[in-house]
C-alpha cells in the first residue's frame, strides 16, 4: 500500500508518496528538496526505516522546507501505520566519533525529547514525531562532529520507525486495545 501527500502553501510545495518495503532490505528513495544535506538525511531516514519514498520539495526558505517537508512526511507515515504495528522501536548507531539512541512509539500520542548540535533539525525531528503522532525519544550519547551526529540520529531515527511499523499480523499492542477514530463531514 502507497500513499500521496501533496501540501501546498504560499511557502512551500510538497508532494510525498510513501509506502513499506516490500522487500526485507532498503526501501527505493528518491528525494529532492533543493537542499542537499536535507536530502541526504531523509534519504538515510527513509532507507533505514524500510520505506519506499517519493518525496519533492521547494519553497521560499530553509526554515519552511524542512517543517514543512517533516509535517508531510510525518502524516504520510502515519497512513501507512498498520493498525496492528508492533508500535515501539529502539536503534542506536555508531558513526565514527558519534553515538546516537532513538526510542520510538507510534502508537498515537505525539511527544519530543532530544536536542541535536542544530536546532533545525531538533525541529525537523520534533514536527515528524508531532505529525505522526508518536513518541520520540533521540539521545546523543556522545561525538563531536556535527554531520556525524546527525546523521547517526536520522539513521537510528529510521531503524527504530522500522520496527515498530513492522505488521504484527494481529496482535495490538496497548492495554486498551485498538483505538478507534471516527471522522465526518458534517453539514
Amino acid at each position: 500500500m502507497k500513499k500521496k501527500i501533496v501540501r501546498r502553501s504560499k511557502e512551500t510545495q510538497i508532494e510525498i508518496v510513501v509506502g513499506r518495503s516490500a522487500e526485507r532490505g532498503l526501501g527505493h528513495v528518491e528525494v529532492s528538496t533543493t537542499l542537499p544535506f536535507f536530502d541526504h538525511m531523509l534519504t538515510a531516514l527513509a532507507r533505514y526505516g524500510g520505506l519506499d519514498l517519493r518525496l519533492r520539495a521547494e519553497g521560499d526558505l530553509r526554515h519552511h522546507i524542512m517543517e514543512d517537508v517533516a509535517i508531510a512526511l510525518g502524516r504520510a507515515v502515519r497512513s501507512i501505520t498498520p493498525a496492528a504495528a508492533a508500535r515501539y522501536g529502539e536503534r542506536t548507531i555508531p558513526m565514527d566519533d558519534a553515538l546516537v539512541q532513538a526510542v520510538i512509539d507510534v502508537g498515537g500520542r505525539s511527544y519530543f525529547e532530544g536536542e541535536l548540535p542544530n536546532r533545525l533539525y531538533t525541529h525537523v525531528l520534533r514536527s515528524l514525531a508531532d505529525s505522526l503522532g508518536a513518541s520520540l525519544h533521540v539521545r546523543v550519547l556522545r561525538g563531536k562532529d556535527r554531520h556525524h551526529v546527525i546523521e547517526a540520529a536520522f539513521k537510528a531515527t529510521g531503524l527504530a520507525l522500522r520496527q515498530a511499523l513492522a505488521d504484527t499480523g494481529g496482535e495490538i499492542f496497548s492495554t486498551k486495545g485498538a483505538v478507534e477514530l471516527v471522522e465526518e463531514d458534517v453539514p
